[in-house]
């Protein structure tokens, strides 16, 4: 088994995933476009203990909301812009259980949650999608389904759990 680096990421709910699915797939660069749709909560993660850590915070959790905002430019792409409170608990929490140096760089900094469609590409191409998705009717309220813990394979992902949430509470 590798000692490759975990990603965590976020699936969200069937219908705002086949939205984000259908997007990236239109608008991603084929050759770039080697995982699905997701909301990264972690880029690398220690392998050694993060499945059962993970599968102990998710254990008996209901499905926290995501809220999907308005899409932005990423200079070479775009994506959406989200608010997921709840979900930023259980990012918190998980970073906790690591030694900070465990972390990378990137996993330390303040998480700022999105949801990209697309990437590396010109700013040109991509301010074009920008200004039709601006415009574009989006499913705003939707809700985490899981959380996804992938190996990184230098490039590819490998899945290795799917750690499903409990029913959103009705509100």
């Amino acid at each position: 088994m590798s000692n490759a680096p975990l990603v965590l990421t976020v699936e969200l709910e069937p219908q705002a995933q086949k939205w984000a699915q259908d997007l990236r797939t239109a608008h991603f660069p084929p050759a770039r476009n080697i995982v699905p749709a997701h909301v990264t909560l972690f880029h690398a993660l220690p392998f050694d203990s993060a499945p059962q850590v993970l599968d102990h915070i998710v254990t008996n959790r209901p499905a926290p909301g995501v809220r999907i905002e308005a899409p932005f430019s990423l200079g070479g792409g775009v994506a959406f812009r989200l608010s997921c409170p709840e979900i930023a608990v259980i990012r918190s929490g998980i970073a906790a259980l690591f030694p900070s140096a465990s972390l990378k760089p990137q996993d330390r900094a303040p998480w700022r949650p999105h949801l990209t469609v697309q990437n590396k590409v010109s700013a040109e191409t991509a301010s074009t999608l920008l200004a039709t998705l601006r415009s574009a009717p989006r499913p705003e309220e939707s809700h985490a389904a899981a959380l996804r813990l992938w190996r990184y394979e230098n490039g590819p992902w490998h899945p290795l759990a799917r750690l499903a949430f409990d029913p959103p509470v009705p509100a």
